[in-house]
């Protein structure tokens, strides 16, 4: 009997009671359509504050191909990634949004494509996230480039496919704050772009405040590159000269000027620039140091109050 390979879907959940369901149901039936794949779907409730652990719950009990993980608080997106890579079981893994964005129906282009490649992104023909959320991604593009060595030309994306193989390396990180990008990116350099359509939104808004992006920012900076301490080395060496230089200056104006007075205000300006810098550089070693101690720690990425769907615990993951 041929072996049936099995498709693992992974959907964070957050403010996505009246969509989720529909996503699944895209999902199912754009796999029975095609057949030739197992599949199971693994919805991850990151603490949502609406009652979408109830819509997971009905979900698993109509369908034993559905389940559901409930954090005990908002961890954050990554970190609900993280949760459902534990417990998949599939060949190939396709993770995607809970607001319907994603299509679900166009996954094939993704997973077809792992003939070549060990990590599909899919790159969107005409995004329909709002201005503040298309910032953001810049944002995260350039930092990836500058930090991850990511191809100027390959866009990432929230709706991905992958190897097994990718996720368990990936899994092998087991500190606090996870940055898929980042885990994904080291794991294989097979990585391709996939054009697919890009939905409006059905219902609320995006998920990520301008405080969560700073934070995913953050993490992105600290978490896979030293490149940032590197830049702060460069910086306090060119201010160094520059202050070893106007102190020349100063010195000879004060022989070829004999009575000029330095101002008070250019002497405070000097200071509260050295200042911000010294703060800033420290705030930045700080954050390295904090993350250093939450992994020696042991800081979980994700607590799981509540496991929907799932018949037995074989595999010793509580």
């Amino acid at each position: 009997m041929k072996y049936m390979e099995k498709i693992s879907f992974v959907i964070p959940c957050y403010h996505s009671e009246h969509t989720v369901g529909g996503v699944v149901d895209e999902i199912v039936q754009t796999v029975t359509d095609h057949g030739g794949y197992d599949y199971e779907i693994i919805l991850v409730n990151d603490n949502s504050p609406d009652n979408v652990i109830d819509t997971i719950t009905e979900l698993a009990k109509a369908n034993p191909h559905v389940k559901g993980l409930d954090l005990s608080r908002n961890f954050g997106q990554h970190s609900a990634i993280m949760a459902g890579f534990t417990y998949l079981t599939g060949d190939i893994v396709v993770c995607l949004d809970d607001d319907g964005q994603t299509p679900a129906n166009e996954m094939f282009k993704l997973i077809d494509k792992l003939e070549d490649f060990d990590l599909v992104f899919a790159e969107y023909k005409n995004k329909q996230h709002s201005g503040f959320r298309n910032f953001g991604s810049k944002v995260n593009d350039l930092m990836a480039r500058w930090l991850l060595s990511k191809p100027k030309d390959l866009k990432i994306m929230s709706y991905f496919a992958c190897r097994r193989y990718v996720v368990d390396e990936v899994l092998r990180y087991e500190n606090p704050y996870p940055y898929m990008s980042g885990l994904l990116l080291r794991a294989t350099k097979k990585v391709t772009n996939v054009e697919v359509n890009h939905r409006e939104r059905a219902e609320g808004t995006s998920g990520y405040s301008l405080k969560k992006l700073m934070l995913l920012w953050i993490n992105g900076f600290t978490s896979f590159s030293v490149k940032p301490l590197r830049f702060a080395t460069f910086i306090g060496f060119i201010t160094a000269m520059f202050g070893f230089l106007f102190g020349i200056y100063v010195i000879i104006h004060k022989f070829v000027v004999p009575n000029s007075l330095m101002g008070w205000s250019s002497t405070m300006a000097v200071l509260l620039f050295l200042g911000g810098m010294i703060m800033l550089m420290l705030g930045m070693v700080g954050e390295y140091v904090g993350r250093i101690y939450l992994s020696i720690n042991r800081s979980p990425q994700f607590v799981i109050r509540k496991k929907v769907g799932f018949e037995d615990e074989k595999n010793g993951k509580q």
